[in-house]
């Protein structure tokens, strides 16, 4: 078979990227190598390859993964397009599901075997082409389907306010705790719009550093800056005639709140070093998962900007007040991963169907669907039997709190925060990323209350 496309391999150890690139060499046309994760973003700029073998770990002594999901998330991001294969010395399940559900395409154990190591390649090749091969060809893209509602109260009020709502141009504030499914709500919003046909865009607000912000969501013209070597349209330029959704915007430092707000209010942007400002026609969606009215009311939230984003504000409750929800919900996760993983047929017992309603579901449904997507991986059989939904971490931990409530009666507000982030901390294995998101603050925030408790 003739050689054909490209190929980057990320790993710290020399001799596995030496001997990775001499099998990689046989099959790929073009193979790139680096040893080092923090010329991976410029090296994809320039090079811009249909697959990349990513390691997970990069620091010695660190085994975690959480390096290689950054740098995946990182490349997901910036260049879609791009096919993701994990490469880790640490054969973890959870890992290997939360990577494939983030949009990496396999998970390669490392001492690995020839044959699979290269069959895993070619397929993320072929997954790369085929869909660059389906956009050229495409008019617009797919509609997005529709979301299931669910039976509660709770939800079809809010579906009566989507209905009478998705249609104009006004600006959405939506809020609920970490997991109700805010994205999926404004992707629905959007769906139902006199804008379906144009773009939806999504941006991470709390993601984006405070250097990049304005070039992320306005963006730069040529030589704005030493990396700029073209013009590149933000955002905002790309969302025109569609809806921009601003996720996390309760995490906007103050400094950037008032850019932002500039750009609502005049409707145009002026791109990084540009000197004419350029109109854009946004439908704007926010969501975040803090109290963003008492934020305002603090100072922390600008009040000006807080009036602009919530025309309509709708509140998402979490999955533990819409019980009769969860099992719509876990049916259409099962159908959706039986078929992802070939596993047709399968379903729940009727016990497990009882045992995934009683549980509080701390994640809410970004939880019930990971948990959905590990037990069709792990099943061997037709049922998925209760055991296959063991409490998680987050869950363990409000069950000892609950236990517990009786020894806090008489416990400062402090001692209850330091319990709160010290098990927060053991429910994600560290990962103060995960650990921030579920306390709804920033990792700033989150770092100096770890200092000032001496965690």
């Amino acid at each position: 078979m003739a050689k054909q496309g490209s190929i980057l391999i990320v790993d710290d150890n020399k001799a596995i990227l030496s001997a990775v690139k001499l099998l990689a060499d046989k099959h790929f046309e073009k193979v790139l190598t680096l040893s080092s994760p923090n010329l991976l973003v410029s090296l994809m700029r320039t090079e811009r390859p249909d697959v990349v073998l990513l390691d997970m770990n990069f620091n010695a002594g660190i085994n975690t993964g959480n390096e290689g999901i950054y740098w995946l998330q990182q490349i997901l991001d910036r260049y879609p397009a791009t096919k993701v294969v994990l490469f880790t010395a640490y054969a973890d399940i959870d890992l290997a599901v939360k990577a494939m559900k983030m949009g990496a395409v396999d998970f390669v154990v490392k001492p690995w075997d020839n044959d699979k190591m290269i069959a895993s390649l070619l397929n993320a090749y072929r997954l790369a082409t085929r869909r660059n091969d389906n956009r050229k060809g495409a008019s617009k893209a797919p509609a997005a389907a529709p979301m299931l509602w669910g039976g509660s109260e709770a939800m079809a009020r809010i579906r009566q306010i989507v209905d009478k709502v998705a249609v104009t141009d006004a600006n959405i504030l939506i809020t609920g705790e970490n997991g109700t499914g805010k994205d999926i709500l404004a992707r629905e919003i959007h769906r139902l719009s006199l804008r379906r046909n144009e773009p939806f865009v999504d941006v991470n607000v709390g993601a984006i550093p405070d250097t990049l912000f304005e070039s992320e969501l306005f963006g730069h013209v040529k030589g704005a800056f030493t990396d700029a070597h073209s013009d590149h349209a933000g955002k905002f330029e790309t969302a025109s005639g569609g809806t921009l959704f601003l996720d996390e915007i309760g995490n906007l430092p103050q400094h950037l709140q008032a850019k932002l707000l500039t750009a609502l209010q005049n409707r145009n942007i002026m791109p990084l070093g540009g000197n004419a400002p350029r109109a854009v026609d946004i439908r704007l969606i926010s969501a975040t998962n803090r109290d963003i009215q008492a934020m305002a009311a603090e100072g922390a939230f600008r009040q000006d900007l807080l009036y602009r984003i919530n025309t309509i504000h709708i509140e998402l409750p979490p999955l533990r007040r819409r019980k009769e929800d969860i099992m719509p919900l876990a049916e259409m996760f099962l159908a959706r991963y039986a078929a992802k993983y070939g596993k047709e047929g399968l379903a729940f017992a009727p016990a497990t169907a009882d045992a995934l309603t009683s549980r509080r579901w701390v994640g809410n449904v970004r939880e019930l669907q990971h948990a959905v997507e590990k037990a069709v991986i792990m099943s061997d059989g037709g049922t998925i039997l209760p055991d296959a939904f063991p409490p998680s971490g987050a869950e363990s931990a409000a069950a000892d709190a609950g236990a517990n409530a009786a020894d806090t009666a008489d416990t400062t507000l402090e001692d209850m925060e330091r319990r709160m982030i010290r098990q927060a901390i053991a429910a994600h294995n560290g990962n103060l990323t995960l650990v921030a998101r579920q306390l709804g603050i920033t990792r700033q925030t989150l770092y100096n209350k770890i200092k000032r408790y001496g965690l």
